[in-house]
């Protein structure tokens, strides 16, 4: 494997990819917001880039250890559902035979997920309620802040009606090889090439079709379906192939998300998480950042 298709250097590709991209609502480097901006991410990809790639580790101790570095650095939880995704990812990638595509890639990562046992809930439940993202709240069942009963397959099947990071474990990631990748496939100004207008487009593929999980924590579905049927037209413009990153109207869409305090996060951490599947497999070449 290449330097440049070594999963550490792909991670963090697509982490500085998401931030380079103004994506209305998120933290970029054309907009920060929310108390943070684009370097705070960098740092935490950073730092969390060794606990979630260290050879041979179970999920829970890489989500636990990602979660701790970034703390460290950061002060605040910047990249939870990032971590939460790409740890069986990066357990998947390091089983998977090459040449890892797609295909074979899911297939691995469904063995990895039907591996979860209880110690990797209790590591990862520690890391959850270390991060303590916004709206957690509580839950009946497998409440973070207790030790689990169950493994953390179950315990994300639990969440998964109402979480769409949860819903990624129950499904193998179906969110991220379905529609993730075929929004890259069609937007992509080439093949194989990733570019801001296709970031966006991927951003909005999520957010402008399902109601965003951190939107909905911390302020109600209602107002989380508001913001999805705001991004609703700016999906359609993206499918028909218009730059909506150059309209001042997409900015100006950012700046009142952000000064009514909402991020939609969740729909930022699926696109990360896409790109980092679409590097691994060479369904995409994310470029080196600046």
């Amino acid at each position: 494997m290449s330097a440049a298709q070594d999963p550490r250097t792909l991670f963090l590709r697509a982490c500085a990819l998401d931030v380079g991209v103004r994506k209305p609502g998120n933290v970029s480097a054309a907009s920060p917001g929310h108390g943070m901006d684009a370097r705070l991410f960098l740092d935490s990809a950073d730092a969390a880039r060794h606990g979630l790639f260290a050879p041979g580790a179970r999920v829970g101790m890489r989500i636990e250890a990602a979660v701790e570095a970034t703390l460290a650095v950061a002060g605040c939880n910047t990249n939870l559902g990032i971590v939460l995704l790409c740890a069986p990812l990066a357990l998947a990638i390091e089983r998977c035979a090459a040449p890892c595509t797609a295909t074979s890639l899911r297939r691995s990562l469904r063995e990895v997920l039907d591996s979860l046992d209880i110690e990797d809930a209790r590591a990862a439940f520690r890391a959850i309620a270390a991060a303590h993202p916004g709206g957690l709240g509580r839950a009946e069942q497998q409440d973070v802040n207790a030790a689990p009963s169950a493994t953390l397959l179950e315990a994300m099947r639990l969440a998964a009606d109402r979480d769409r990071i949860a819903l990624q474990y129950v499904s193998a990631c179906g969110d991220l090889f379905g529609l993730g990748l075929a929004s890259l496939a069609t937007h992509a100004p080439r093949p194989g090439r990733v570019d801001e207008a296709a970031v966006q487009a991927l951003y909005l593929a999520f957010l402008g079709r399902f109601p965003d999980s951190h939107i909905v924590r911390k302020f109600g579905p209602q107002q989380a379906q508001a913001v999805t049927d705001e991004a609703a037209p700016w999906l359609a413009r993206a499918e028909r192939g218009e730059p909506v990153g150059a309209d001042p109207a997409f900015a100006a869409w950012d700046d009142r998300l952000k000064a009514r305090g909402l991020n939609p996060g969740s729909s930022a951490d699926l696109t990360v998480a896409t790109l980092f599947i679409a590097g691994a497999v060479g369904a995409a070449e994310l470029p080196v950042p600046p």
